[in-house]
């Protein structure tokens, strides 16, 4: 585990955004069952490493990290076959800076270009007005009672476990000071209509000594999507977090999802960074 976390760290750092990762963050990801690495050795020395990763966005390629040798991308090449075959589902996708030369090495394994993911950021310099909304809907903070309902709710949008049980808790140790104020919702006679989750952004903030705050997951039911229903929430959750001494507040959005793209711009927000994700059809042996 040192070696591997070693050769991680030293190999991406530089790379956007970066911050070191811990053991123990690895650890945790892999007893989660999200992760898994492979290694390539050479006389016992580690010379690449791979990591499988299921989670928000599918089943995905990650970290291909090869120390530079003359046969750097054969090593490079089987670490990505043997990856593959983990793969359970039918397709599996890796993400690259955009304009990345090694958007071109990617399509040499077969992998095709397929949307992207937009990191959007704003200022919080001051409290904005929030937007009325149309009568009879309340906006407020989520009770400690409706962590399930809150969860069924931006599940059932995304279509999958974008939340997972215990979230808040999980938040409130991992994610400090979060808790049950920072989930914002949207309400209509005791249904909730949208959810924007605010988070600071503790690891960052600690490593470049920032007052960087995350928003998401943010969802909306489909019947309310047309009334830009979300700006509010949103809006409301930026102001508790300019109100909790953050600066600034990010988040990402699918680059196929213009219309939420129009919407953050209208409120502030700009892009700053763009993924793009390259997929792969895994065919299989019968």
């Amino acid at each position: 585990m040192p070696k591997s976390v070693n050769l991680l760290n030293d190999v991406t750092k530089g790379s956007y955004e970066f911050t070191p990762l811990t053991e123990d963050e690895l650890s945790t990801r892999i007893k989660d069952g999200k992760s898994r690495i492979l290694i390539a050795e050479d006389y016992g020395k580690i010379v690449g490493s791979i990591t499988y990763n299921d989670g928000y966005w599918g089943e995905e390629i990650r970290w291909l990290l090869v120390l530079e040798r003359a046969n750097q991308r054969s090593v490079e090449n089987l670490l990505v076959t043997e990856a593959e075959k983990l793969v359970r589902g039918q397709t599996v996708f890796n993400s690259v800076d955009s304009g990345s030369l090694k958007m071109a090495e990617w399509a040499e394994r077969g992998y095709t270009p397929d949307g992207g993911l937009y990191q959007m950021a704003a200022k919080l310099d001051s409290v904005r007005k929030i937007p009325p909304v149309p009568e009879g809907i309340v906006l407020r903070s989520m009770k400690p009672s409706e962590e399930r309902k809150v969860m069924e709710t931006v599940n059932a949008v995304f279509g999958w476990g974008r939340l997972r049980n215990n979230f808040v808790e999980k938040g409130k140790i991992d994610s400090p000071p979060f808790d049950e104020e920072w989930v914002h919702l949207a309400e209509y006679q005791g249904r909730i209509l949208s959810v924007v989750a605010a988070w600071p952004a503790v690891k960052y903030n600690r490593y470049f000594r920032a007052k960087r705050s995350y928003l998401g997951p943010a969802a909306t039911i489909p019947e309310c999507r047309s009334r830009k229903l979300a700006t509010a929430p949103t809006i409301r959750a930026m102001n508790l977090l300019y109100e909790k001494g953050m600066d600034t507040v990010v988040l990402h959005t699918s680059e196929a999802n213009v219309p939420s793209a129009i919407l953050l711009r209208d409120i502030g927000f700009e892009i700053v960074h763009l993924w793009k994700f390259l997929r792969k059809k895994v065919h299989r042996k019968v």
